[in-house]
């Protein structure tokens, strides 16, 4: 039996694919034009310039390694409550299961903007705004639930004899969970990972809430507003900022892309 042409899906793939795409390339095509041309619309920067470049790396440098350090902090953070907390209910199937199950998934469905105030109220009386373990505390808040279900299902998919058979060897719980559950979970820890890394990379209701403004340790998503003013926009250096900002991320994503495809299919199927 001869398969249809599809050539024409391609090309509708293509097409949506390169509308999709356009405003990450306006955001480039922007970063590299001067300010007295950006209004007038090229589709390339016929006034060429890496003067954009020159102010970011000046100015937005301390933002950018807040950011990184948000961001790293708060994959530890994610990984040191969800890989045990998984464990505990995939694998040692402890009482109440279903009822935890039922409040990681309600847990997804607060807004971003309920939390945040929230946080606010309490890190008022605490005295953790404007601080980078506030932030990273608050990050860590969205994404250890989704880690954790995202871990427990795989984790549920092991293979019971090979944990059976260590366990008759003489593995404790705790050998069990670092010799052979951490490293067999090694796609769906990089996943988690990924998500918790981007979440905080990209946060900005947490960091505009619990921030004051001040200083230089923002993240560089809160940092970006320095270009933005009540009469003036720098649109060439806001542009460059989105630009760095967005590398880190991208090449996560290309590193890190056939351990996310791995990880998040992992726990469909199931011996």
């Amino acid at each position: 039996m001869q398969h249809r042409s599809t050539w024409w899906k391609t090309l509708i793939g293509i097409i949506l694919t390169l509308i999709m795409l356009f405003p990450v390339y306006w955001m480039i095509n922007i970063s590299f034009t001067q300010r007295r041309s950006i209004r007038s619309g090229d589709l390339w920067p016929k006034d060429f310039t890496l003067d954009n470049f020159a102010a970011v790396f000046r100015d937005q440098m301390p933002y950018l390694g807040t950011s990184l350090l948000i961001a790293l902090c708060c994959v530890a953070l994610t990984l040191l409550i969800s890989l045990p907390a998984a464990y505990a209910i995939s694998i040692l199937r402890l009482a109440g299961e279903k009822t935890v199950n039922f409040i990681l998934v309600v847990a997804q469905m607060i807004p971003a903007v309920v939390m945040a105030l929230g946080f606010y109220q309490i890190y008022s009386q605490i005295g953790l705004l404007d601080t980078i373990p506030g932030l990273i505390l608050a990050d860590s808040t969205v994404a250890v639930p989704f880690a954790v279900m995202l871990l427990s299902s795989f984790m549920a998919g092991m293979p019971r004899s090979l944990i059976e058979a260590a366990e008759i060897d003489g593995a404790s719980k705790w050998t069990v969970f670092t010799k052979i559950v951490v490293p067999l979970s090694r796609n769906s820890i990089v996943t988690t990972s990924l998500f918790a890394f981007l979440w905080a990379w990209s946060d900005f209701m947490f960091a505009s809430t619990l921030d004051s403004g001040g200083g230089k340790l923002r993240p560089i998503t809160m940092g970006i507003y320095d270009y933005i003013g009540a009469q003036n926009q720098e649109w060439g250096p806001l542009m460059a900022s989105a630009v760095v900002a967005s590398v880190p991320t991208a090449l996560l994503l290309i590193v890190a892309q056939k351990y996310v495809a791995a990880g998040v299919t992992a726990g469909a199927i199931k011996d």
